[in-house]
């Protein structure tokens, strides 16, 4: 009869890459109101003229169509990294 005897792994030695925490939520919460206002703004300005004549709930949706797409993807990814460097450049001169 033989018996397999179990021996422990070795502990991985490999680094874990530490996320950088996140903003807070009013850090988020006016990041998001810097992207999303100036958005709708030029929205207005570059579509409102020619969405007059529609009915305000389709207007809502060609306006949400353009400003939601160009909020999520484009404003705030450069936000965060934009507010990941200055937190950074804040952290080190304690």
């Amino acid at each position: 009869m033989t018996t397999d005897t179990i021996t422990p792994a070795a502990p991985a030695t490999a680094q874990v890459a530490v996320a950088p925490a996140a903003p807070s939520v009013h850090r988020r919460a006016l990041l998001t109101w810097l992207a999303v206002y100036p958005t709708i703004t030029t929205a207005f300005l570059l579509l409102g003229p020619h969405l007059g004549s529609l009915p305000v709930p389709l207007r809502t949706l060609v306006m949400t169509a353009f400003v939601v797409p160009v909020v999520v993807y484009a404003l705030m990814p450069l936000l965060l990294k934009a507010e990941t460097r200055l937190a950074r450049r804040a952290g080190g001169r304690k």
